[in-house]
């Protein structure tokens, strides 16, 4: 990226931020429900749920919790991305000397910052329900990492439900599954108590490799295989996607 395109992107995302600055309650409404999801977990169903550890459930379900506040945050990239385009937003960025694909990354780098107010409220609520970690700083910056990563590729993902969508409600309804992917994962129950045919699919999707390294950060246990089986998967998700969506960018605004 150019140094002009740096600069295109800077402006951009500070506009991306005001909007977000002016409506601090999408942020609220994103963390809203992974919190009451949470607290509903751990004081209604937690007691009745066997995870095979002694651990306090709030400790176990927390990484599936963060997984779900960023498949709910990203949901309004999605929808941000499409009211610009649809409003014709980009018709007026054409016309003047700038780089497109500034706009893109301008909604992106608002989403990680977005987002991450998110999750700290999420985290923060969650050390008021006995969430209590016994992570390193080390590993911490290692969570940090893993859940940067996934918001951006989710974010990335979301770049190209909001590029074509139909309609506002199209653009955030590719949301849907990735709020559902935690529930057929390790993110609240064990796989080993799942159908095998459910138990089969919740081992070889990447949720669970991303939530089973998180909870291993979070406790200070030892790192296993899912922390590498989860990057990979990132990784590839957020290559797989920058190109769909950089295809369905240009397409788009061609021309």
């Amino acid at each position: 990226m150019s140094i002009a395109a740096l600069h295109d992107t800077r402006i951009l995302t500070g506009r991306s931020l005001r909007h977000i600055l002016r409506s601090p309650d999408t942020i609220i409404t994103t963390a809203i429900t992974p919190i009451a999801m949470m607290l509903l977990f751990v004081f209604v169903f937690g007691g009745a749920i066997n995870t095979g550890s002694s651990e306090s459930y709030v400790k176990y379900m927390l990484p599936g919790i963060l997984a779900i506040t960023i498949a709910s945050g990203v949901a309004y990239t999605s929808y941000r991305l499409f009211l610009d385009m649809s409003e014709g937003m980009m018709l007026r960025l054409r016309s003047l000397p700038i780089s497109r694909s500034s706009m893109l990354w301008g909604h992106v780098l608002t989403s990680l910052a977005a987002n991450a107010v998110s999750l700290l409220l999420v985290i923060g609520v969650a050390f008021l329900a006995g969430f209590r970690p016994r992570a390193t700083v080390l590993d911490w910056l290692a969570a940090a990492a893993l859940l940067l990563l996934t918001t951006l590729a989710l974010t990335w993902i979301a770049v190209i439900a909001g590029l074509s969508a139909k309609t506002v409600d199209g653009a955030s309804a590719f949301s849907y599954p990735l709020i559902l992917l935690p529930f057929i994962s390790s993110a609240f129950v064990p796989t080993d108590s799942m159908p095998s045919a459910v138990a089969w699919f919740a081992e070889n999707q990447p949720i669970t490799a991303i939530v089973d390294s998180l909870r291993s950060l979070l406790t200070g246990a030892a790192l296993d295989a899912s922390i590498w089986v989860s990057v990979a998967w990132l990784l590839g998700l957020l290559a797989a996607a920058w190109v769909v969506s950089l295809f369905v960018f240009r397409s788009k605004t061609r021309g």
